[in-house]
């Protein structure tokens, strides 16, 4: 493979490899201040991370506010006092090495509050801030209040171009790169537009030569662009490598960092990361925030794909070829479906699936009464964790509501990104991943179970493997 030649990144030569932002307590300041110690970019994560209590035990984000609003200032403290530890944890781990990044997400709660409370405490120590899940418009003009690079996560030439005409050309100097993540390939929740197909993936050189070109014709051209979604193996893109239509670049590892000895998810994470197979992971769109994104096919998206099968369109007064009365509820309140639909949903309701809910979308879904009233008690538990949440109806606006019905074919991500992050039930809870995951055992390395550290892992990386 080419020499892998350092790169200037937040005003300091380091390895062109990031390690990509992993929120709720998965990107911690240890992994990341590993990964900087070892000369490239830790990325912890803002998104509510984990705090701790003077014996050194992580505090458990329970909620005792009455109100929705109450429970969502709980939370953005938490997220606050969060970040804030894990940037001192980072930066003591990096030993003053590479560099270090807090990744936030522009559509969690109170977005703009978080990144102010981590940079007031932690300014110092923080050298980038990234930002995707959404438009971060005002990206620029907070990280110009504190002098600290900032580098949106896009998945087009198009949404840069948006970005950079109506904010960044104001504070074009602290643009210390642009991520493009691609949105077929990379974990978590994925960029795809609406005019894109998810079932029909682009390669990644055409969408990023056509960014390169937008940033050239900016004045970018020696800005990076750090390439995540899909990195496994450098020598797989060794043609990007002192490449003029790509220019300077460096690459994002989302995935192989869980596999890493610093790294805290559960022991039974990692072995299950070890054993998927190709297909494993689902890009899907039962995510809270309307966003599509990719996640380890398990029991949890097993249920979700049920509720959603399990679904019949129906109207309040007979109309069209809705002429047949169903029954709902204890009162039997009438609506309309078709003949056909009402025999499915009565075969439904003879497997055990009696609770039917409405949707926004003027449909029903069958639950069974557990599930029916876990659905309902989530929400009602409701924190507000995002700008605005599909599943309660939340928004962190003047009246806290979308003013659309909450949604029951969607759940509390909250909820389930603390499970798996504290519980580690890989089967029952949301298993965020990147489409290569598969490649954990395809690889002889981690042959018996073998989990390097992260040092051990940045070095094989740099060899190109």
């Amino acid at each position: 493979m080419k020499p892998l030649n350092s790169i200037v990144i937040a005003g300091r030569e380091v390895l062109p490899i990031i390690e990509g932002g992993k929120g709720i307590s998965i990107s911690n300041g240890q992994s990341s201040g590993a990964w900087a110690a070892a000369g490239g970019v830790g990325t912890f994560s803002g998104v509510n991370a984990d705090s701790f209590d003077p014996a050194g035990e992580a505090i458990p984000q329970l909620y005792h506010g009455r109100t929705r609003r109450d429970r969502h200032e709980e939370l953005l403290k938490y997220a606050i006092d969060g970040g804030i530890a894990q940037a001192r944890i980072a930066h003591e781990a990096s030993n003053g090495r590479g560099r270090l990044h807090m990744n936030i997400l522009w559509e969690m709660a109170g977005a703009e509050r978080v990144m102010r409370g981590v940079l007031d405490k932690c300014g110092e120590i923080i050298q980038g801030v990234t930002c995707g899940a959404g438009m971060p418009y005002r990206l620029s003009e907070l990280a110009a209040e504190y002098k600290t690079y900032y580098y949106p996560i896009i998945s087009s030439a198009r949404a840069f171009r948006a970005l950079w005409k109506r904010a960044y050309h104001k504070c074009a100097e602290l643009l210390g790169g642009v991520v493009y993540e691609d949105p077929w390939l990379a974990g978590g929740h994925n960029g795809l537009s609406n005019s894109e197909d998810p079932r029909k993936a682009e390669a990644p050189y055409p969408r990023v030569v056509a960014l390169r070109q937008v940033m050239n014709e900016a004045g970018l051209s020696q800005t990076p662009i750090i390439m995540a979604g899909g990195v496994w193996w450098l020598s797989e893109w060794e043609d990007w490598l002192d490449n003029p239509e790509v220019g300077p670049i460096a690459f994002q590892f989302g995935t192989r960092p869980l596999l890493t000895r610093e790294s805290p998810i559960s022991p039974g994470w990692k072995k299950r990361l070890l054993e998927l197979q190709p297909g494993d992971v689902h890009l899907h769109r039962f995510s809270p925030t309307g966003f599509y994104s990719s996640a380890v096919h398990n029991a949890f998206l097993d249920e979700l794909e049920g509720r959603s099968d399990r679904q019949i369109a129906f109207s309040a007064e007979p109309l069209g070829a809705h002429d047949t009365s169903l029954d709902l509820g204890a009162r039997k309140k009438p609506v309309y479906v078709t003949a056909a639909d009402k025999a499915r949903a009565e075969a439904w309701i003879a497997q055990g699936y009696t609770e039917s809910m409405k949707t926004p979308d003027s449909t029903l879904i069958y639950v069974t009464p557990p599930k029916a009233e876990e659905i309902r008690e989530d929400q009602t538990a409701c924190m507000g964790c995002l700008s605005a949440c599909a599943f309660s109806n939340w928004s962190q606006n003047e009246e806290n509501t979308t003013g659309r019905k909450a949604d029951p074919r969607s759940f509390c991500i909250q909820k389930t990104l603390q499970n798996i992050a504290h519980e580690g039930n890989v089967e029952g809870e949301l298993m965020f991943a990147g489409h290569n995951a598969y490649r954990f055992a395809e690889d002889p390395w981690y042959r018996g179970g073998f989990v390097p550290t992260v040092k051990q892992l940045v070095e094989r990386i740099t060899t190109g493997k």
